[in-house]
């Protein structure tokens, strides 16, 4: 019985706002983003959270997807790598799904475990969706996003993380969730509520893989409200050219980027189509992880983080 009530207590210690535990080989932790009901969320009712997956859905490399859906309660699942790969690094992590679902495997979980083998750790962003706002169906996401990085930014100190090496990763409706996130800036899209809204929201980083909903509708530009200035980070982005959801919004963000002076690597590969995530087949785009590595080490945040002096 004693030993019963010692799980629950630490399952339970495990699901609040306060610092988690991290051990080495520990399972992710999970956190809820807000201390209550979300902005803009009082009147928001939603069917229970579920895997809506079906059997007939298309597989990507052979395997099928957690298409995650109804999400009410925003939460981080933060994914440790071993301590003595820890550089101290770490990326939030935003899946795609149109702003209706999220890719939750393939473009969330998979992705921090990848992370974690270059010593990075990964936070897989739970945004809520689908999308509140009819015409601006990214905001609820974006406010979720910015939230995200200013509470990993609150935690750097407890959790041993580096507070000015801190990125966003972002695939599809994902990649429009981060990219906006890294644009905006410092511009919350909510009134702060608590301490954590009074650190910086800004990513040090960001990495977007076939980011949608950036060009306009006749994709000669971006949207309007998709302002680039010389305070966005750098940028690492990733496109198949037969993508049916535009590569040029890949495209147009890097023009703007080298507009004003911020640094971006494009990689635009000819095949692949869209939602490929990071499981290897063979089509050259499902490389995108080495070269991501690549850039993350020439930007200097693959080095081991200082250990304290003892």
């Amino acid at each position: 019985m004693n030993q019963m009530f010692r799980s629950l207590l630490s399952l339970a210690l495990l699901l609040t706002l306060s610092a988690p535990a991290f051990a080495a080989d520990a399972p992710p932790v999970t956190l809820n983003l807000w201390p209550a009901t979300p902005p803009g969320d009082e009147n928001v009712k939603l069917d229970k959270e579920q895997d809506i997956t079906k059997d007939t859905d298309r597989p990507v490399a052979g395997k099928r997807i957690i298409k995650l859906a109804n999400v009410s309660t925003p939460q981080i699942v933060i994914y440790r790598p071993a301590p003595e790969k820890d550089t101290g690094t770490s990326v939030i992590i935003c899946p795609g799904g149109g702003h209706f679902i999220l890719a939750w495997d393939l473009e969330g979980t998979e992705v921090a475990q990848w992370l974690n083998t270059i010593g990075v750790t990964g936070i897989v962003l739970k945004y809520r969706v689908p999308g509140r706002d009819k015409e601006m169906k990214w905001k609820a996401a974006v406010q979720d996003a910015q939230r995200a990085v200013s509470l990993v930014r609150s935690k750097a100190g407890e959790w041993k993380l580096d507070p000015k090496r801190i990125g966003i990763l972002g695939f599809s409706a994902g990649g429009e969730t981060a990219g906006r996130a890294a644009i905006f800036v410092n511009e919350r899209q909510y009134e702060a509520i608590d301490d954590v809204d009074k650190v910086s929201s800004r990513p040090d980083f960001t990495l977007l893989i076939y980011p949608a909903y950036f060009a306009d509708k006749d994709q000669a530009k971006l949207r309007d409200d998709v302002k680039v200035t010389k305070e966005v980070p750098p940028m690492f982005l990733v496109h198949a050219y037969n993508d049916g959801v535009t590569p040029m919004s890949s495209l147009l963000l890097a023009t703007e980027l080298k507009k004003v002076g911020v640094a971006a690597e494009l990689h635009l590969y000819a095949t692949g189509g869209h939602g490929f995530g990071l499981r290897p087949t063979d089509e050259p785009c499902t490389r995108w992880p080495a070269l991501a590595e690549n850039w993350l080490r020439k930007q200097g945040l693959l080095k081991m983080a200082e250990k304290p002096a003892q």
